[in-house]
């Protein structure tokens, strides 16, 4: 939802927004990956999400998810391989928003990513790029909080340094996390991929 009048920032989500969804080859990967036959790979997407809010909060280690995935513990050298495919899977971006973001963070337009993400993944994505845009990221694993729990938004909040959630866009790819930062007041755009409904998200808000 747009308003009239400029935001004094904006909180952006990762997944979805910023960075692309993983496609069918990447799920294939990590399913070879944990050794889980390819003719199931529905049972190991639910396997994978079980657990993952746990995980993305800070409440289970590498261990202890994977464990939990592959119903047994994987050895060191496996566990290796499957943070850095799980990780890879989450780590391309989209071009065509990150030029909107590069536009509207030269306006000086303040930007906080809000991202539910485990600490693994956390600690690569604040070595790219578009990091440096942000002037703060924000993580469930650290927050040890995910979204849609107002605990998460509340923190966002305050990492703009706005007074008033009136004047704070939340721009994420999911209903329910865009409902609930509504209902602490912030305003909101359910972004469903296209880049220039952002852009003129954000032109608006700088």
């Amino acid at each position: 939802m747009t308003h009239p009048t400029s935001p004094d920032a904006v909180i952006l989500d990762y997944n979805g927004v910023i960075g692309l969804q993983p496609t069918r080859a990447h799920w294939l990967r990590l399913a070879r990956t944990a050794s889980w036959p390819e003719d199931d790979l529905a049972g190991f997407q639910r396997a994978f999400w079980n657990a993952r809010d746990l995980y993305d909060a800070g409440q289970l280690s590498d261990l202890a998810y994977w464990a939990r995935v592959l119903g047994a513990h994987p050895g060191a050298r496996l566990l290796r391989e499957l943070l850095a495919t799980d990780t890879a899977m989450w780590t391309e971006t989209d071009e065509s928003v990150l030029a909107v973001l590069r536009r509207v963070h030269a306006t000086r337009l303040r930007m906080v990513l809000l991202s539910n993400a485990p600490a693994h993944l956390s600690t690569v994505l604040d070595t790219h790029g578009w990091r440096r845009m942000m002037t703060q990221a924000l993580y469930s694993a650290r927050l040890e909080v995910c979204k849609p729990d107002p605990a998460a938004y509340q923190s966002a909040l305050r990492a703009t340094g706005a007074r008033d959630p009136r004047r704070v866009l939340l721009v994420d790819d999911r209903a329910d996390n865009c409902h609930a930062a509504a209902r602490l007041g912030l305003r909101t755009l359910h972004y469903t991929g296209s880049s220039n409904a952002l852009l003129e998200a954000l032109v608006l808000a700088a």
